[in-house]
């Protein structure tokens, strides 16, 4: 099968440039990689790599640069892998995932388990990410474990290519995207099983720099959930507790916030989306006016 992996990239070029030399040492390398960004000034390559890479240029935004990337690559390759740059996959992923999708051909999206995740922290460095993977392997089970989702969490999703079809990322989730990964992967359900195989592994570093601002992002948590339940892809018994749950994080820790996190920008963001949603208004897009 032909492999490719997709990095949408934004304001991270010495990271994309470490992400990539870091790929050169996966067991089965991709057949190319792909990565999708504003313009040039966002990225940084290597002086060389043990496999292709190909730019493209498109609007900002994750949803878009997603997408600016995917509809070419769609009857190029059999395998689409998404990596957020800051992910960093056990050496053997790729090769995990090869074998999945050919093992099971009614599997639609397959992810791995994140060891460790620096999206619910101040973040990881390479090195923590490495000692993880590391602990991870020393603690691997006989056997993969496969659990089914209502969708993939994008930081690392593959993709049989045949499936798409005409599915697109929808690009009102404007910006950082928020449930983006979950609007399109949960649509691919109804082409095939959702699955993650735990035995796949990587590590999300959860970089702070190329976010939106803790209010446009907070905005998001709200809108996006209840865009996403009214148009029909993501159920409400998933999209409706996660929103209630960040609302609730955001209320408890606005007094004493994380350094790292913009507990009260969050919490504004939260309380104007609220009003808008009151109001009727459900506008994912806000988010640029802010």
């Amino acid at each position: 099968m032909k492999l490719a992996v997709i990095i949408p990239t934004l304001g991270r070029s010495e990271q994309v440039a470490r992400l990539l030399r870091y790929l050169g040492g996966q067991t089965r390398l991709p057949n190319e990689v792909i990565l999708s960004a504003p313009d040039v000034t966002h990225v940084e390559l290597p002086e060389s790599c043990p496999f292709p890479v190909s730019l493209v240029f498109g609007p900002k935004g994750l949803a878009a640069q997603r997408n600016t990337a995917l509809i070419p690559s769609l009857g190029r390759f059999d395998i689409i892998t998404f990596f957020d740059d800051d992910f960093v996959p056990s050496s053997e992923y790729l090769k995990q995932v090869e074998e999945a999708f050919i093992a099971n051909d009614k599997w639609a999206v397959v992810m791995g388990r994140v060891v460790r995740d620096g999206a619910t922290n101040a973040g990881l460095t390479w090195e923590d990410a490495e000692a993880a993977l590391r602990e991870a392997e020393d603690k691997r089970s006989d056997g993969p474990s496969v659990v089914d989702h209502v969708g993939a969490y994008g930081c690392n999703m593959s993709l049989r290519s045949s499936l798409v079809g005409d599915l697109r990322f929808d690009e009102r989730l404007v910006l950082y995207g928020w449930q983006e990964d979950i609007d399109f992967t949960s649509q691919m359900r109804s082409k095939g099983r959702v699955v993650c195989v735990t035995s796949i592994t990587g590590v999300h570093l959860g970089i702070k720099t190329g976010r939106v601002s803790g209010e446009r992002f907070g905005y998001s948590q709200v809108a996006n959930a209840i865009y996403l339940v009214r148009k029909g892809s993501v159920p409400a018994s998933f999209a409706l507790p996660l929103m209630l749950r960040n609302i609730a994080a955001n209320l408890a820790k606005s007094l004493w916030p994380e350094p790292y996190v913009d507990r009260r920008g969050r919490l504004r963001g939260n309380l104007r989306a609220i009003l808008h949603v009151a109001m009727g208004r459900i506008e994912p897009e806000y988010i640029l006016k802010i």
